[in-house]
């Protein structure tokens, strides 16, 4: 048999194979998304992109109100993130030593902690989300000599086995049981709940998103104060997941500031590397960390073998440097500000549009059903086929229309969300408004327009599965 041919060099593949991207994902990686894709037409090869903006083979701007799931923040492709990564490999630093330390690492932990509460005293690092949260419960678990974890009903922490414990949505857990015991959870936003909970005396740990990045689903008045106190009582550890909220993205360079919350634990991700590299890490308070660490023969119960790689420290503090240097957390909390003000109105003009809300650039838009009794009764015949639909008339019109990428807030939602770079221009901001109002005011015709959008999208769907 004979063997694979030669391989070329990344810049060849890239000049040669220009336009087989869908035909691969289908073959070799994932079909159902490819499906997906075309169906809703965002089946686009994209050659580039920069700051706030994706490029298509066209050489067409699009505004990505997506943000990678938020890890663009400083912009896609910053060229101050990209500099330091080139720097690391121009120096050839002793990076991974295993049985050793290195510098950068220790800088962004440095850095990181002197930018956290004081509550938080250690770095563990990661390479994901989804990581930092597995490390939290491990510590949370070990540091109390408890099990029991507490989540919120609807959060997402992450889909490896043990984050996917602390799930919310069930699409997300079903068929993948049976998933780590002890994990139980509580209603966001109901301390009476929680209170019950923690009153056992078996819990480790209460993980929860400041803002919950499903929905972007606000904490009520005074909630994360009191959750904070109730687990300081019961002896249960704190954990703030900031994968998504942290970094800027809510105005604040840890979400949680807005609340004055000092956890035990905090986890960090996503647009910690300017979206280049993998990055996580978690910040844990010295009492717990010196429990989990409690002795030379215990140094390595918990790391990760790329975790605190050269490469991930150096685009984090460039990161940080590129956030506080342009001031883009203010930015964030200006422009967030200019989007609900622009926005918010949609609620009293649309009767399709039931709330807007966000924090920062962090904001989503939930629609539901109109007043007219033919125009609920289809929209409920819709739903009970297929929940969600209504936000894609908004979706697919923004993108082919307005070429605005943005999308639904999570399954079975009829909620967009956003979470744009955080050097977006106001004058996007603007177009964004207005093109989503433009839309949302086409798509209340609410029996015509399902109607089209029903057709092309059976169209699309009968084209994908050929």
């Amino acid at each position: 048999m004979p063997g694979p041919p030669a391989l070329p060099k990344v810049r060849e593949i890239l000049s040669r194979r220009s336009g087989e991207e869908m035909q691969l994902n289908d073959r070799f990686l994932n079909p159902q998304m490819g499906r997906i894709l075309r169906t809703l037409g965002f089946d686009k090869v994209w050659r580039g992109g920069e700051g706030a903006h994706l490029i298509d083979e066209e050489g067409e701007r699009y505004l990505d109100m997506f943000g990678g799931y938020g890890v663009f923040a400083i912009g896609r492709i910053h060229p101050e993130a990209i500099s330091a990564l080139e720097e690391v490999m121009a120096a050839r630093t002793g990076n991974l030593p295993q049985l050793g330390v290195t510098l950068l690492g220790g800088v962004l932990a440095e850095q990181l902690l002197a930018r956290a509460p004081a509550s938080v005293g250690a770095m563990v690092p990661a390479n994901s989300g989804t990581e930092a949260v597995e490390a939290a419960i491990k510590i949370a678990r070990a540091a109390t000599g408890r099990r029991r974890v507490l989540y919120a009903e609807h959060a997402f922490h992450g889909l490896t086995l043990g984050a996917l414990s602390l799930n919310g949505n069930a699409e997300f857990r079903e068929g993948f049981g049976p998933l780590l015991a002890d994990c139980d959870p509580v209603p966001f936003g109901d301390q009476d709940a929680l209170a019950r909970e923690l009153a056992r005396g078996d819990v480790a740990a209460f993980v929860v998103e400041p803002i919950q990045g499903k929905g972007v689903n606000l904490p009520p008045e005074g909630y994360l104060s009191a959750a904070q106190a109730l687990c300081r009582q019961a002896h249960a550890l704190l954990v703030c997941d900031e994968v998504q909220t942290g970094l800027g993205r809510t105005g604040r360079f840890l979400a949680l500031e807005r609340w004055d919350l000092e956890p035990d634990i905090v986890c960090l991700a996503k647009a910690l590397s300017g979206g280049l590299v993998p990055v996580g890490a978690v910040l844990v308070s010295r009492p717990a960390f010196e429990r989990v660490f409690d002795g030379m023969e215990r140094a390595v119960r918990h790391g990760s073998t790329f975790g605190g790689n050269d490469l991930a420290a150096a685009a984090g503090l460039a990161t940080l440097r590129v956030l506080e240097r342009d001031g883009l957390i203010a930015r964030a909390e200006r422009l967030g500000a200019l989007l609900l003000e622009l926005t918010s109105p949609l609620v009293e003009r649309y009767e399709v549009v039931r709330e807007v809300r966000g924090a920062g650039l962090m904001w989503a838009i939930e629609f539901g059903p109109p007043a007219g009794r033919a125009s609920r009764s289809l929209w409920d015949a819709v739903e009970r086929r297929q929940a969600g639909l209504f936000a894609q008339l908004i979706t697919v019109p923004l993108f082919r229309e307005h070429k605005i990428l943005c999308q639904v807030a999570g399954h079975h939602m009829n909620t967009i969300k956003a979470l744009p770079a955080l050097v977006v221009e106001e004058s996007e901001i603007r177009r964004f408004a207005a093109a989503l109002e433009q839309t949302i005011a086409a798509a209340q015709r609410y029996p015509l327009s399902l109607a089209r959008f029903g057709v092309r999208t059976s169209l699309r769907a009968v084209a994908a599965r050929r």
